[in-house]
């Protein structure tokens, strides 16, 4: 056998030719934009744009306000048609430079040489000029612009419209009625800075605030202005009652579980946005809008109106991850995600892989097909979200397990079943009842086990994205003792928990430190007791990249490695946006596994460094790590590649 994969190859033509006529180039998919102008023809009077003075984006401002330019391609079919065009610019043109805070520019245009005045003066000569350039060539139209001095904000005095007095300040952040010497006297930035006024007065609970006038004066002489800006911030209002819509098929008693609000409570649009992300883990539930309603209610609340669609009922997906360390794997899922009308989870997983480990460091070739090599999962879960319209759901899993590492081979069945409650969008608790029986063979020999166990694990995650983060942090933890009351029972206690944290170094989230940290440890049964699977080791894509998966662990003094009672774990990536759908992300991985029940850090920490490649689409982004040890050992490989689905962490 072959790896096989899948590459998207786009392949572009384009034909120039060159000649006294204008460029033309053939653009099968729309890449490169439009040509800049029609062509000649005897019919149409065709032609081209000057604007001349300007540059970068007040060129592009004025371009975009003109319709001569907009229109270019479009060619009128009389001369009189083009200098109707341009008289009618004029006052778009101005009323761009107005706006980018030039009050004093002056323009002027021609038509084939002739001027055209912004009352029509000129335009007949200049239309019969244009009409000898028909079939011949294009006309020339110029806009020549003296933009003059870029006026400045010199005061601006925000009024309440129930006082006729300037707003209190405390309504606002100190910055946010101070503007500076050089804040440009442009329409758009004053824009803004009303929006950030009214978002300011709605995150204090005054849902329904608005601005009422924005009064300009203009000081030809000082090249100033000042503006007398009036806000009607309305009255403060709490949470109105929450109005559902949409979706008939899930129901509403679901949707209403995962809503979080109370009547009363203070309205903040903070509180909206959870909520429309609260909803959007409903997995029956695809699109979700969360508005303010249309006024207050008697209560003096606003009502919340929540419409939402529903999601096509099945799923099916596949997926393919390749290591050069680990080899290959393929899963694919089916799902339903609205068993019964109540937004039930019923969801099919299968995943395989094979798992071929010999003297060397690294998956070199293919193995036989054959069952010793196969490994993988079969797994079925069940979601029961909202039991009788309340805030906790019914989770039921179980799994066959057939698993081969360097050190160990097991093959076992697990079934978990929880109740989990959600304090809100964020927390969640959830307990509950574990049993899983199994065989397994590692340095110690071949053993027969069963674990049951209860559970008890915790969530918090205040992320914003689940597969690419680009702010909060997660954190997990999970308690699980197990009891000797099943042939071959374990008794133990086994604890897990790690954190994450990312935080966007920049608005747009082009650059995000990540870190994470994860802790292990089991007591209560020496380590050859222990179920090998159970046992603690580090390495792999979601570990320690650079090691072979579940590598890295203690010995028994005689150099066969027998897996851990405690694990340390960190790791920190710098994930950087190169374009919008293109990033780097260098990073440090470093771990252990140790044999006592608590991390003792008599372990050597391996660490490894390495640069990963991201491709980000809809569904998540496309990792491509690679990865070298920083202190390997004899039998590691120099290089590791990891390719996949979604962030290592």
């Amino acid at each position: 056998m072959r790896p096989a994969g899948n590459f998207l190859v786009a392949t572009v033509c384009a034909l120039c030719l060159s000649s006294a006529n204008p460029v033309y180039a053939f653009d099968f998919f729309g890449l490169f934009g439009e040509p800049e102008t029609a062509k000649p023809s005897p019919d149409a009077v065709a032609y081209e744009i000057t604007v001349a003075g300007l540059d970068g984006a007040l060129e592009r401002n004025v371009k975009d306000a003109a319709n001569s330019w907009r229109l270019r391609l479009d060619s009128p079919a009389a001369g009189v048609g083009l200098t109707r065009r341009v008289v009618a610019d004029y006052p778009r043109i101005a009323d761009a430079l107005w706006a980018s805070g030039y009050f004093d520019a002056t323009v002027r245009a021609s038509v084939a040489g002739v001027p055209v005045s912004p009352d029509g003066k000129g335009a007949d000569a200049a239309a019969a000029a244009a009409e000898r350039y028909k079939g011949v060539a294009l006309v020339p139209v110029t806009f020549d612009i003296d933009p003059g001095p870029r006026f400045k904000l010199r005061h601006v005095v925000v009024y309440d419209s129930r006082t006729n007095a300037p707003i209190d300040p405390a309504l606002f952040s100190r910055k946010a009625l101070i503007f500076g010497d050089d804040d440009p006297a442009a329409a758009a930035a004053l824009r803004a800075r009303e929006a950030e006024w009214v978002d300011a007065l709605r995150d204090k609970s005054f849902p329904l605030a608005k601005v009422v006038s924005s009064r300009p004066v203009i000081d030809h002489r000082e090249h100033t202005m000042d503006v007398a800006v009036t806000i009607d911030t309305g009255p403060k209002a709490g949470i109105g009652e929450v109005q559902l819509s949409g979706s008939p098929g899930v129901d509403p008693a679901v949707i209403r579980s995962f809503i979080y609000l109370e009547e009363g409570e203070p309205y903040s649009p903070r509180k909206l946005a959870d909520t429309r992300k609260s909803i959007s883990r409903i997995e029956a539930i695809g699109g979700v809008k969360v508005e303010d309603g249309p006024h207050l209610d008697r209560n003096g609340n606003l009502p919340i109106l929540v419409e939402t669609s529903e999601r096509k009922a099945h799923a099916l997906g596949a997926s393919a991850m390749f290591s050069n360390i680990n080899g290959p794997s393929l899963r694919a899922y089916w799902m339903d995600r609205n068993l019964f009308g109540g937004a039930e989870r019923l969801r099919f997983d299968l995943e395989g892989g094979l798992a071929y480990y010999n003297n060397s460091a690294a998956f070199l070739d293919f193995p036989e097909l054959k069952a010793s090599n196969l490994v993988g999962v079969a797994h079925v879960g069940f979601i029961k979200p909202a039991l009788f319209g309340s805030r906790n759901d019914l989770l039921l899993d179980a799994s066959l397990v057939r698993e081969r590492t360097v050190y160990y081979w097991a093959a076992f069945g697990n079934f978990n079943g929880a109740i989990r409650h959600r304090f809100s969008d964020t927390a969640a608790i959830q307990a509950g009842v574990e049993v899983e029986g199994g065989q397994f063979y590692d340095v110690f020999g071949l053993h027969n086990y069963s674990l049951l166990g209860f559970p008890l694990s915790g969530t918090y995650d205040s992320t914003d994205n689940a597969l690419a983060p680009t702010k909060g942090v997660r954190i997990t933890g999970r308690v699980a003792p197990y009891v000797k009351a099943l042939p071959n029972g374990v008794g133990m206690v086994e604890s897990k928990g790690q954190a994450s944290a990312y935080y966007a170094l920049d608005d747009d989230a082009w650059y995000i430190l990540a870190g994470r940290v994860g802790l292990g440890s089991i007591v209560g049964s020496p380590v050859q007791d222990v179920p090998a699977n159970r046992r603690f080791f580090a390495g792999g894509g979601g570990s320690v990249r650079g090691y072979r998966y579940r590598s890295i662990s203690p010995e028994n003094g005689f150099g066969f490695p027998t897996g851990g009672l405690s694990l340390f774990e960190a790791s920190a990536e710098a994930r950087i946006k190169v374009t919008q759908n293109i990033g780097v992300v260098p990073f440090l991985d470093v771990g252990a596994a140790f044999s006592s029940p608590w991390p003792d850090f008599n372990s050597t920490l391996r660490a490894a460094a390495g640069l990963g490649l991201r491709y980000y689409t809809g569904i998540g982004p496309i990792r491509v790590d690679v990865a070298t040890p920083l202190n390997p050992r004899p039998v590691d490989s120099r290089l590791a590649l990891f390719i996949g689905i979604g962030e290592s962490f």
